[in-house]
């Protein structure tokens, strides 16, 4: 090998960066457990004390790497995260609607063809993904085939850019131009009010092609309040600005208040003699007071606090009011007060005493800037915000509101540096023109759902509704205020088309669930290869662990989170990476057999395998990259584990082992390194079985197995996930076992008879209701009612009370522990690409065997099979629920299904690489000796790959808990049956269709 050096160098370097980004979520766990510690009283966690824990630490440094200091922040960004389903949260998918927004536009429109088109494209599209605005516009002209659409949208509040005589094509340019930036302002305004959410590690991404906006928070306990966050409609607002000058005596007032509140408190706790929690938690209060960036008295609370620890008797009024600066001194800037951002948690509890609160008069509110900057001192990285004084007039009405502008864009000022300019209809103008006629030379905040997003300085009065606003921003800057400010003019409403709930003690099973399932795979294959291979199997288990090493390290590099199916691609990239090794060491068995040395043995058998191992990894590479393309949610995480995977398990099996073997036989024939035991040594070795000559018989068990499966499809059916179907489904967990059938035939009355299912969930007491009730309504009325319903049937069919918090579930009471809507659309579409993404993977392969292979009958032998064990992991699936086995057929099962396919493309394409060798080495025209010989020489190694894979798909299957037991049963079938096919379908009509064949 003569790049040795370099493989021992890239494995140190990804070693190390590996451990680098790991070494953040081992950090992460730790604070993490400290939190949890301080809000653990009794062995009862407080999770709002918990997170205010966490929230006073976020910007604070709990990690100092070789001098380098990292804040909880840069910890939490860095870690190597999990799933919802591992750790419990919410998971939303909203849908930005175009007929609003178009009605938008129109002015709100109430022409009866335009109104008819509305409708009419709202159907066409359900289920599909045809564009809105193209499917209003061909309704439209069937309605109206004389009328322009100039007609509708040429209104006050488009003139300028549309007229009487605009051509349509001109119109639905500009309306397809604000549909997309109607979608983008909301994600802006969604991303904004996320990021203020609280929750760590919050993920929203718009998907490409559609008005969705995906979002992900880990940890959530309070769904209905999200839902109301996500849903609101963005309020913006103009307020005047209070000068520092005019507001100093409120601030000393205030700051007094809060003083007092501390002498109190602090005094009381000294009357009582609890000198415990006056030096170990009300000194944090005095902090609170000073600031961590007070000019005067940086070290008054330390002096304070070690007074306070000497003697807490001797704190008195004058003694505490000596010490403490007054709050609002930490730093004035020219306008107004500028925070360090580690101190707004601080002052935001200051502000919210009740005592500060009445002392503000009602002419006054305080706003923070949504976001802060960071410190001109190159020295002093630190970011700081500023808390602006808004003036408030009597009724607490904005002087100007949103909805006034007509456009706004991003643009340059006089001196090039971005700005943005907007434009206001008639009754905007004139209450612009007054605003600034009063404020010249004084600041306008632009408030976004309570946040100053800009407070510029007016200049003078603007008369005509059009201004310019100018301010040190960058050009991302600019245009993301200028989305904000045109937010106010097209509102763009939001449904919840898809809403899981995972509750934490959901999640912390399924987490000791995939870990059980990793280190029995990884224990078995570990015994079994060194079992079979001897000091051979110990290098392919080296390579084994850095194999999961690797991917855990990149997934963290990547912070990507790790899902319960993503555990289960790292549990099968486990059974599939072991392939590579069997090719590598039976092809080394052959050569020794063959009497070849052990050095020429182990260089013949790592080139002759090499060709298959590529061919074999980059048709299941495909497959992953396709699930990630147009994979949804969970099949996602799996497709990125199982790229991860198979990169690290080439590497790691290919170059890793190669290094270690050629190191350990450096003394030829003397080393000591072998690659078989006495029980493995002439296993499956000398075989002539006549495998083409079978393939009739297998034909025909292949065909009745299918013709039987086919036939309980069509009697019984599958078991649909709510993901296929649409509909509500719900986790309910119960202290003793329930009947499920029973509690069906109750909760169908309740629920109208519309479509209801109960069925065991992993546990005898867990079951799973799903139910198409109101499936049609997506309201968040809707949403409630069907819960409300299934929860008052389940508690008459139980006589036990509903408890929302699913850690105190006892014998009195139930809870659900997960939740889960999908939408009838959203359904439609995750069915339609989970047929295009199965459809597109057979034309891959077919396209990349038939260039890697040179004949069209390989590849259409390797898709007739790939044909087969679908159809035969389907029957399987039928038949199954047919017998009372019920196994659910969605999203995370057509990732099983496209797994099996690279699973058996990768058998198929082994065996068609050793018939192309053979065909090369003897030139024979004796197609069914060869394949024969091909199909003899590979039986050893297809047996063992497949029962080291099956032997991990087994240890999901009974280990990985009921969200992932469909996924494992098929892998089951589908390992069993690829093997199978491989063998008897794929190699046989490659010779039915041969013409050349003997």
């Amino acid at each position: 090998m003569k790049n040795k050096g370099g493989v021992v160098l890239l494995t140190v370097v990804v070693s190390l960066l590996c451990i680098y980004y790991l070494s953040f979520t081992f950090v992460a766990q730790r604070v993490n457990e400290e939190a949890t510690a301080a809000a653990t009283v009794d062995n009862t966690t407080d999770y709002a004390k918990k997170q205010q824990y966490l929230d006073s630490i976020w910007k604070e440094p709990v990690y100092n790497l070789f001098g380098i200091e990292f804040t909880y922040q840069d910890i939490k960004e860095t870690e190597l995260n999990l799933g919802l389903d591992l750790r419990g949260g919410m998971h939303v998918t909203l849908e930005v609607s175009p007929e609003e927004i178009v009605k938008g536009v129109s002015g709100n429109s109430k022409d009866p063809d335009f109104l008819k088109a509305l409708a009419a494209a709202k159907e066409k599209i359900k289920g599909t993904q045809l564009n809105y605005v193209a499917e209003f516009y061909a309704s439209f002209k069937e309605l109206a085939p004389d009328k322009s659409l100039a007609a509708v949208f040429a209104t006050a509040a488009n003139r300028g850019r549309i007229s009487l005589s605009t051509p349509d094509e001109e119109v639905l340019a500009l309306i397809n131009e604000e549909v997309d930036g109607a979608i983008e302002r909301s994600f802006n305004i969604l991303r904004t009010r996320i990021d203020r959410f609280g929750t760590s590690q919050p993920n929203i991404q718009r998907l490409q092609g559609t008005g969705r906006i995906q979002i992900e928070l880990p940890g959530v306990d309070n769904p209905t309040r999200v839902r109301k966050l996500l849903q609101g409609v963005a309020k913006l607002e103009f307020w005047e600005v209070h000068e520092i000058n005019e507001i100093f005596p409120t601030l000393q007032a205030m700051n007094d208040v809060a003083v007092k509140d501390q002498q109190a408190e602090l005094s009381e706790l000294v009357q009582a003699g609890d000198t415990t929690t006056v030096v170990e938690t009300k000194t944090e209060n005095i902090d609170d007071l000073l600031g961590d960036n007070s000019p005067a008295d940086s070290t008054a609370g330390d002096d304070l606090v070690a007074q306070l620890e000497n003697d807490s008797t001797a704190l008195d009024s004058a003694a505490l009011a000596s010490q403490v600066s007054p709050l609002f001194s930490l730093l004035q800037a020219q306008y107004g007060l500028i925070y360090n951002l580690k101190d707004t948690a601080k002052i935001n509890r200051v502000l919210q005493n009740e005592d500060v609160k009445r002392s503000i008069p009602s002419t006054i509110k305080f706003l923070w800037a949504v976001k802060p900057v960071k410190s001109q001192d190159v020295l002093n990285q630190d970011e700081f915000i500023e808390l602006y004084a808004i003036k408030t007039s009597r009724g607490g009405k904005a002087p100007l509101t949103g909805e006034v502008i007509i456009d706004a864009r991003q643009e340059l000022d006089q001196r090039s540096a971005p700005s943005i300019g907007m434009n206001m209809n008639a009754t905007g103008a004139k209450a612009w023109k007054k605003l600034t006629a009063d404020n010249i030379n004084r600041r306008v905040a632009i408030v976004l759902d309570g946040y100053v997003y800009s407070a510029p300085n007016v200049q003078g009065e603007i008369p005509n509704g059009s201004s310019q606003i100018t301010g040190n921003f960058t050009l991302e800057e600019a245009k993301d205020l200028a989305n904000i400010l045109k937010a106010g003019s097209l509102p763009a409403p939001t449904t919840i088309v898809e809403d899981v709930v995972i509750g934490p003690t959901l999640g912390k099973v399924a987490q000791q669930q995939g870990i059980i399932s990793i280190v029995a795979g990884l224990g078995i294959v570990i015994l079994f290869m060194i079992a079979y291979y001897a000091k051979g199997g110990m290098v392919a288990n080296i390579a084994l662990f850095f194999n999961v090493f690797f991917i855990l390290g990149i997934l963290a590099q990547l912070s990507a989170a790790l899902t319960l199916p993503g555990i289960a691609g790292i549990v099968l990239t486990i059974g599939m990476s072991i392939d590579a090794n069997v090719l590598i060491f039976e092809r080394i068995k052959e050569e020794l057999r063959n009497g070849a040395g052990v050095k020429q043995a182990i260089s013949s058998g790592y080139s002759k395998a090499y060709s298959s191992i590529v061919d074999a990894n980059v048709t299941t590479l495909l497959v992953g990259f396709i699930l990630y393309f147009l994979g949804q949610g969970p099949v996602k995480g799996f497709a990125i584990t199982l790229i991860v995977g198979i990169i690290c398990s080439f590497f790691s099996a290919v170059f890793i082992t190669r290094v270690i073997t050629e190191w350990m036989s450096k003394k030829g024939d003397k080393s000591k390194i072998s690659f078989s035991t006495p029980f493995s040594k002439n296993f499956l070795t000398n075989i002539n079985f006549d495998f083409i000559s079978k393939r009739k018989m297998a034909y025909i068990f292949s065909a009745t197995f299918i013709t039987i499966g086919m036939i309980a499809l069509i009697g019984k059916g599958l078991t649909y996930g709510v993901d296929f179907t649409g509909g509500r489904s719900y986790v309910v967990t119960f202290q003793n076992p329930i009947v499920p059938s029973a509690l069906k035939t109750s909760l169908s009355g309740s629920l109208d008879n519309q479509g209801v299912e109960v069925k065991t969930f992993g546990a005898d007491n867990i079951l799973k209701v799903t139910t198409s009730y109101l499936i049609e309504d997506e309201s968040d009325e809707a949403d409630v009612k069907v819960k409300e319903t299934v929860v008052a049937g389940i508690a008459d069919f139980t006589k036990l009370t509903y408890i929302e918090d699913d850690t105190k579930a006892d014998a009195g009471n139930f809870t659900i522990a997960s939740s889960s809507k999908v939408g009838a659309t959203i359904a439609d579409d995750i069915k339609n690409a989970s047929f295009e993404s199965v459809v597109f993977a057979l034309i891959v392969i077919f396209l990349y065997i038939l260039v890697r292979f040179r004949k069209w009958q390989f590849g259409l032998g390797a898709i007739i099979a790939l044909f087969h064990d679908t159809l035969f992991v389907l029957s399987a699936f039928a038949i199954a629920n047919l017998l009372g086995f019920s196994f659910e057929v969605d999203q995370v099962f057509i990732a099983a299904m496209l797994t099996i396919i690279g699973y058996s493309i990768n058998d198929t394409v082994v065996v068609f690489d050793r018939v192309r060798e053979t065909l090369s080495a003897k030139q024979s025209t004796d197609m069914k000796s060869v394949f024969n010989e091909a199909l003899n020489s590979t039986v050893s190694r297809t047996t063992i790959t497949s029962l080291t894979t099956l032997i991990v798909v087994i240890v999901l299957f009974l280990f990985g808990g009921a969200v992932l037991q469909g996924f494992s049963f098929a892998l089951i079938v589908g390992i069993l049956i690829g093997t199978y096919s491989s063998i008897f379908i794929a190699t046989p009509v490659v010779i039915d269709f041969n013409k050349e064949k003997k």
